[in-house]
Formats: structure tokens, C-alpha cells, sequence
């Protein structure tokens, strides 16, 4: 039990954050053994590597990958994209729907049927499991919704079918967007010079400091349509964090904006750019009425208003909203901008952690532990809410999940169990367990040291003995782990 309370004294205590870390994977296939070639994706995809190493992205280029490399090279990112803040994957190339799946096609697939686009190609799938977890932010764009290249070889067996082009509208996790040259149904153009219309837009609106990440997608769209006289709309799948992000930085925001302060983070936003997110808000943008509500919450800024915030989290909590229904929750329980309200709260917390929101989920697990917002104290009810926000990836709650079972009170699961939750706390970027298992690891009983530096050793950032001390060798291997290179 005290393990417990110590730790969350400590993950609630303030520490610097890590510098952002962004890493791309950009593909492009263009010699296909079988199939036509294409005519541009090679050199698009140069042209988007170029362009966001020079925003600071750490890029890896695969120029005409066979089925085996491509699968190699996307399990080695997801590696990478562990202790990354942002992974994004840029796909240039065919790529097909089959019976409601979407595929993308590498240089050596040589199909016949149905069968052999599951086996020789790589699904959309797997290319969202390769940036699944990245700490902040993932993205996958696809410039491949060109004509089916292999005629009457497959059935397509869908409504697109009778015109074989496009791809399905995929159903990505919360926290990952999906970008599509074209939107399902349609199909990407070449373009009359070296580089697709959409590889031209998107190359023009990524690098552009200050640009907020739905008004940058939203204005490559606009060009696109522009460039191809309404034949090509992009369009984007998935619902991205509440926090503003900048692909090439905030511009006179400074290089870094604390994430964290959501209401700071979204109140520098240019006037302009205000005005872009009001407009897609009156649209029914779900995050573009959570970064209004935001604003109205820094009460440094003169439009700190929280009761227009409160009724912003409003619309965007009863269009279905975890996040907008989580911050109202903390609106209710403090007064804030609404009458007091702890039933309501309570409510609204319920609602968001009903759809596996992890803060809402983590939040929960403390009242119950503690009996707060006139919940009965009950740490059986806690430790499945712990549970389930340590299955989201949520670095407190891994952490004092792995705590509740190194104190025995979690029944069927031991010190493996407990090091699996401190390494995954660990990769998913908390600060504050790094600076607990170096500085203070005694915490933890030497069995759960020993399973995690048996972890460590798995993954090759630690070479010495299993004995649960950890002295400088294994804190060298839980830096590593974390993603400090030395």
C-alpha cells in the first residue's frame, strides 16, 4: 500500500519535458515485377523525405521494397516509434481494397487472386500497428488510391468494385490519423510533371512553421482540389489528441509549447488560424471545438471565458467526444465555469472512461481507491480501473498498476507481470519512472528488479547479470530504454 501512495505523490509531481522526438518512414514503389509502373511516387517520396528531414524528422527512405523488406523495415520502426513523440509513415503506391481490407502493394507481389494480395501484399493494418505507439501522435498517409492494377485477377467484392478504384475509409485508433491522397472511392492522380498534385500540397503545407496539424491537412486538401479542378479530394480518417501540434515547429510560438497546458498550447494560435478552427468547428469538428474550449481556459489570455468553454466541451462531449467529456467532468468537480456539480462529474467521467479514455480511466481508479466524489472506497473496483487505463499505454497508471502488483495485491499476476507495466511506463516516455527506478529502485522487490532487467536484456539495451541491483549498467539500460542515447 505505501508503495502505492508514494508513487503517486511522485508522478503528480512537476518535471521538465522530453525534447520531442520525430521519426518518418517514407516508401515509395515504383518498378513493380508484374505490374505497371508508376510514373511519380518514387520521386514524391524523395521530395517528402527531403522535406521533413529539413523540419527535423529522423527519416528512413525505402525506395522499391519487396513484401519481406517492407515488413522488416516496418518492424524495425515500430522499434523506433516507441519513444518517439510523433511517428508518421508516408506510402507512395499501389495500393487496393479486397473485400472491405485495405493493401498496399510491394514491388515483388506477382498476383493471381485474392489470396495472393493477403499473403505478397502488406495491409493498412499493419503499417497502423507499426506507429501504435508513438507517445503523442501517429500518422500514416497513403498517396496510393489509384486504379486497381491487377484488373480481373481479384474480386474486389465491395460497392467500389464495379469501378476498382479507391480504398476503404479505415477505423483508426484514437491518437492516429490516417490521410488519404484521395477519399475512399477515389482515385489519386499522377499529375503532368515529376510529382503528384497531392505530394506538391502536402510537401508545400508541411514545412511551413506555426501551421496547426488540422488546418495543415485541411489546407492541403483545398489545394489539391484547386490543382486537379475538383477531381481529387485528400481526406483524412481518425481523431488526433486534443493538443495542438506543429509538424515544422510553432513558429514565433517558440520551438517548444508545453502540450501538457492544453489551454497555453492552443491560445498561440495565429488570429488567423483561429479563424480557420472556428470554421471547421461550425462544421462539426470535434477537435477544432475542443482547441475553442481550450483557449478559453488560459486566464492569461483575454478571451479566458470558462463558461464558453464549458458549453464548447458541451457540444463536442454530446457529439461523443471522451476528451470533451472528460474535461467537463473536471469542470463540474470544480466549479469552474458551471454550478458545482459532483454527480455530473462523475457522470461525465463514467461516459469517457465507457470509451477507454485513459485519464478518465486512471482518474477514476483513484477515486475509488481513495472513495472520492462520494464514491465508497473500493480497491477491487480501482484495480480493474488501473488496469484498464494501463492497457491504454498510461504511463501513471502502468507505473501504480505495476506497484499494486509488487505488493501482492493484484491475485494472478507476479514480478513479470509488474516488470512488463514499469518497462511499457518506461518506453511510453514517463519521465517521473525513469527517475524512480535509478534513483530510488529498493521500491520495487528484488524479483520485479530482476524480471525487468531480464526485459532490458531481451531488448538489448543491458548486457550484465540478472540480480536486481541497479547499479550503472542497468540504469544506462532504463535510459536507453527510455529513448537517452548516452
Amino acid at each position: 500500500m505505501r508503495i502505492l501512495w508514494l508513487a503517486i505523490a511522485i508522478l503528480f509531481a512537476a518535471v521538465p519535458a522530453r525534447a520531442a522526438d520525430r521519426v518518418a518512414l517514407v516508401v515509395g514503389v515504383a518498378d513493380y515485377a508484374t505490374i505497371p509502373r508508376l510514373k511519380n511516387t518514387v520521386n514524391d517520396a524523395t521530395a517528402l523525405a527531403e522535406a521533413l528531414a529539413g523540419i527535423g524528422f529522423d527519416v528512413r527512405t525505402v525506395v522499391n521494397p519487396g513484401a519481406a523488406d517492407l515488413r522488416a523495415v516496418l518492424d524495425r520502426f515500430a522499434f523506433q516509434a516507441e519513444t518517439a513523440d510523433l511517428a508518421l509513415i508516408y506510402f507512395a503506391g499501389h495500393g487496393v481494397e479486397v473485400q472491405g481490407r485495405n493493401f498496399l502493394i510491394p514491388a515483388d507481389a506477382a498476383v493471381r487472386s485474392n489470396r495472393d494480395i493477403q499473403t505478397q501484399a502488406v495491409s493498412l493494418d499493419d503499417f497502423l500497428r507499426a506507429v501504435d505507439r508513438a507517445r503523442r501522435m501517429r500518422i500514416v498517409i497513403l498517396d496510393s488510391c489509384r486504379d486497381n492494377p491487377f484488373g480481373d485477377l481479384i474480386d474486389m467484392d465491395t460497392p467500389l468494385a464495379a469501378g476498382q478504384a479507391g480504398l476503404a475509409p479505415p477505423s483508426p485508433e484514437r491518437g492516429t490519423l490516417v490521410a488519404y491522397a484521395a477519399r475512399d472511392g477515389q482515385v489519386a492522380l499522377d499529375g503532368e510533371g515529376r510529382n503528384s498534385p497531392f505530394a506538391l500540397a502536402l510537401i508545400d503545407r508541411l514545412t511551413r512553421p506555426g501551421l496547426e496539424i488540422s488546418l495543415m491537412f485541411r489546407q492541403v486538401r483545398d489545394q489539391v482540389l484547386a490543382r486537379t479542378g475538383n477531381r481529387q479530394e485528400p481526406h483524412t480518417y481518425g481523431a488526433l489528441p486534443g493538443a495542438p501540434f506543429y509538424l515544422a515547429g510553432p513558429g514565433a510560438a517558440g520551438d517548444r509549447l508545453d502540450a501538457a497546458n492544453r489551454p497555453v498550447a492552443w491560445s498561440s494560435l495565429r488570429p488567423d488560424q483561429e479563424l480557420q478552427l472556428a470554421g471547421l468547428a461550425e462544421e462539426g469538428d470535434t477537435r477544432s471545438i475542443l482547441g475553442l474550449a481550450y483557449m478559453r481556459l488560459n486566464p492569461e489570455a483575454a478571451r479566458f471565458d470558462p463558461a464558453d468553454a464549458a458549453r464548447l466541451f458541451a457540444r463536442a462531449a454530446e457529439a461523443g467526444s471522451p476528451e470533451a467529456q472528460f474535461e467537463l467532468a473536471k469542470l463540474y468537480e470544480t466549479g469552474l465555469g458551471v454550478p458545482q456539480d459532483e454527480a455530473r462529474a462523475l457522470d461525465l467521467y463514467r461516459q469517457a472512461a465507457a470509451q477507454d479514455f485513459a485519464d478518465a480511466l486512471n482518474d477514476l481508479a483513484f477515486m475509488y481507491y481513495q472513495g472520492g466524489l462520494g464514491l465508497p472506497r473500493d480497491p477491487q473496483r480501482a484495480l480493474g480501473f488501473f488496469q484498464r487505463a494501463a492497457e491504454q499505454r498510461h504511463p501513471q497508471a502502468m507505473f501504480n498498476y505495476a506497484a499494486l502488483i509488487d505488493d501482492g495485491l493484484v491475485p494472478g499476476k507476479g514480478a513479470e507481470a509488474a516488470a512488463g507495466y514499469l518497462y511499457g511506463a518506461l518506453r511510453s516516455g514517463s519521465e517521473d519512472v525513469l527517475q524512480i527506478l535509478t534513483e530510488r529502485p529498493t521500491m520495487f522487490k528484488p524479483d520485479t528488479r530482476r524480471a525487468l532487467q531480464a526485459l532490458l536484456r531481451e531488448h538489448d539495451f543491458y548486457a550484465g547479470a540478472i540480480d536486481g541491483d541497479f547499479g550503472p549498467g542497468t540504469q544506462r539500460g532504463l535510459r536507453a530504454a527510455y529513448g537517452l542515447e548516452e
